[in-house]
């Protein structure tokens, strides 16, 4: 099997940033994190000739997730997670990785990019909720800001970066 084996290496590799920002984008905990990326990754090496080739790999890896991330929730009392917010989730990384750009790495790349080029006061205030993962109340604690006005500045932060990473990610124009 090792044909298999260097196969799954090499989707592993190509997807392993994706499910990475997938997890993290639903899970709060960094060790539920790694956990989670690991069990995926156990699963879908065990259900590997379940995988249908005609299929895309990572909305297959994605499926395997999110009914771990959904098992993790329910084991944890007193957590909740929407599976329609999981969907949402899944939904724009594949419209993400629709985009032109060769792998996950150039892709993230370009949101580094767009992130570094956001005014001062939307950058920092993305990198302490986002790179830093504080809560929104800690945010608002540290910019002595209202809750309010750190949700705004985050909104609009991500709506800026979602027109950056769009502009750069957009196909080139033909020449007339």
């Amino acid at each position: 099997m090792p044909d298999a084996r260097k196969l799954f290496e090499a989707l592993v590799r190509e997807h392993g940033d994706m499910l990475t920002v997938f997890l993290k984008s639903v899970l709060r905990n960094p060790s539920d994190v790694d956990d989670l990326f690991q069990e995926t990754m156990v699963v879908a090496w065990r259900r590997l000739d379940d995988f249908d080739e005609t299929r895309a790999f990572g909305p297959w890896l994605r499926g395997i997730a999110k009914r771990l991330v959904l098992a993790h929730h329910r084991k944890r009392a007193g957590l909740a997670c929407d599976p329609a917010a999981l969907e949402q989730v899944d939904l724009r990384l594949s419209q993400w990785s629709a985009q032109p750009g060769d792998t996950w790495e150039e892709k993230l790349q370009v949101l580094r990019t767009c992130v570094d080029g956001l005014p001062a006061h939307y950058r920092e205030t993305v990198e302490l909720r986002y790179f830093h993962q504080q809560a929104v109340r800690e945010v608002s604690e540290v910019l002595q800001l209202s809750h309010a006005a750190v949700k705004k500045r985050l909104e609009r932060a991500r709506s800026l970066v979602l027109d950056c990473i769009q502009r750069k990610l957009a196909p080139a124009e033909a020449l007339p």
